[in-house]
């Protein structure tokens, strides 16, 4: 169940998703809250798991990864022994910027980050395609990001 949020709740996850290195007493001004009440708020709702964490945002690009593919993969099997030594595998690719287990044709969309399409081809044959119980690999790639923030609306 959802945790109830109050005006000012909302308005302190929207600041933060917005800049989480405020300070609590920026944090504070922006709410219209007192310094002590504003980061016992920010406390519940880090200890409720509301907030997860908190993290730099870095540039693929300035690091050199030029390119950017959505994978999508399907499995040869589906029992829950392959499924968990594939996941756990994926944990472990520093590339996989991001995966979701999804519906329809495709078991798997992973968001890869490779330095050029050569890298990518490799990275393709010698990691992805030696994945346990990978049947099938479909690629796509980014042009550009259009919403590279990933902010949750706090209705």
């Amino acid at each position: 169940m959802p945790l109830s949020l109050d005006r000012t709740d909302k308005a302190l996850l929207s600041a933060l998703q917005g800049n989480a290195r405020l300070t609590v007493a920026e944090l504070s001004e922006r709410v219209s809250l007192t310094t002590s009440p504003c980061w016992r708020r920010v406390k519940m709702l880090e200890d409720s798991g509301l907030i997860t964490g908190y993290q730099a945002i870095i540039s693929p690009k300035e690091l050199g990864y030029g390119v950017t593919a959505f994978v999508s993969l399907m499995m040869a099997s589906h029992s829950r022994e392959t499924a968990r030594s594939f996941e756990q595998r994926l944990l472990e690719i520093p590339e996989i910027v991001a995966c979701h287990n999804i519906s329809g044709r495709y078991d798997f969309l992973l968001e890869v980050v490779a330095k050029d399409l050569e890298s990518f081809g490799e990275f393709t044959r010698e990691v992805l395609q030696t994945l346990p119980a990978v049947k099938e690999i479909y690629s796509s790639f980014s042009f550009k990001s259009v919403k590279p923030l990933r902010v949750i609306p706090v209705l």
